[in-house]
């Protein structure tokens, strides 16, 4: 039975839990109808930032992302706010498929109607997330949440892509993060607005939260300065001073850096359409990619870059 996109895209904005848990089923599947139903002038919400505030949670493996997401949602839920989680896995490169375990660090919060949890396979895509998360954030608009946290892979270098998806980039690191410089030459200091060390209690915690604040002073280019926070998520300490400090950066967002916010929305619409476009070409590669041909480079007889080059 084809898929009639727009009344499933209609009935997740109108609250209907399985509705959208389909609708990014069939964003994630690339089922024909469903973006252009995602862009319809009557569903959309997101014109401007903080409608929903959208908060990146980025950082290296193991600095505890997850568990400061699912304090996050906590203080969200006492303020009466509906709050969504995306949390991009690391998939196998064997199977494709992800471990999908923030569903598993996020139970205190099931059976909440307040909260809705999904978590979304990497499949291999760069920059921290999942190809579709742009278009899993915006039927979460859709669907009228007040707060979205996306939570990236964890993948260190390459998580550039939630500053284009965010309003507000929390970085979490820890003392084991490492020399700063190397941090920085990662990036993150491009996309941080926020600076959190987590797991306060090691030590060296303090001495990276103050190298961070001198080399984020050294920095004389214009816009939004990030703050520095030590916190624990696992003690419960320092986390309303992040969150409110992602408040201050949204309401910045709002007013003088209203520009910088619509340059990232318009970047992310654009790596959208060639992450589309990657996806397809792969696609019709794979699908012209004769028996023949796919046994020569199996067995080394001709690298690719011969068969690329063979008329046809």
């Amino acid at each position: 039975m084809p898929l009639d996109a727009a009344a499933l895209v209609a009935r997740a904005a109108g609250g209907e839990r399985l509705a959208l848990s389909r609708s990014i089923s069939a964003i994630e599947a690339r089922l024909p109808g469903i973006g252009e139903a995602l862009t319809s002038h009557d569903v959309r919400r997101r014109a401007g930032p903080g409608v929903p505030h959208v908060i990146g949670l980025t950082g290296p493996p193991g600095a505890g992302k997850s568990t400061f997401a699912d304090r996050i949602v906590a203080m969200a839920r006492k303020e009466g706010k509906r709050v969504a989680v995306v949390a991009v896995d690391p998939s196998s490169p064997f199977s494709g498929g992800a471990i999908l375990g923030d569903r598993v660090r996020m139970e205190a919060h099931t059976g909440d109607d307040g909260v809705y949890v999904r978590s979304l396979s990497a499949r291999g895509h760069l920059g921290g997330l999942s190809g579709a998360t742009q278009e899993v954030v915006d039927i979460l608009d859709v669907a009228g949440f007040d707060l979205i946290v996306v939570e990236t892979v964890g993948v260190g270098q390459s998580e550039l892509g939630v500053m284009e998806v965010a309003d507000s980039v929390v970085v979490v690191l820890t003392p084991e993060s490492g020399d700063t410089v190397q941090t920085l030459k990662a990036g993150l200091l491009e996309i941080a607005d926020v600076f959190v060390v987590n797991k306060a209690d090691r030590p060296g915690a303090q001495r990276l939260a103050r190298e961070m604040e001198r080399s984020i002073a050294l920095d004389d280019s214009p816009g939004y300065k990030p703050p520095v926070f030590t916190a624990s998520a696992t003690q419960r300490t320092g986390i309303d001073a992040v969150v409110h400090a992602a408040a201050d950066h949204l309401r910045w967002c709002m007013d003088e850096g209203r520009e910088t916010w619509e340059r990232r929305r318009g970047d992310a619409r654009v790596r959208l359409y060639l992450d589309l476009i990657g996806e397809r070409a792969r696609a019709a590669a794979d699908a012209a990619l004769g028996p023949a041909d796919r046994e020569r480079l199996r067995s080394g007889q001709v690298p690719a870059q011969s068969i690329l080059q063979e008329p046809k």
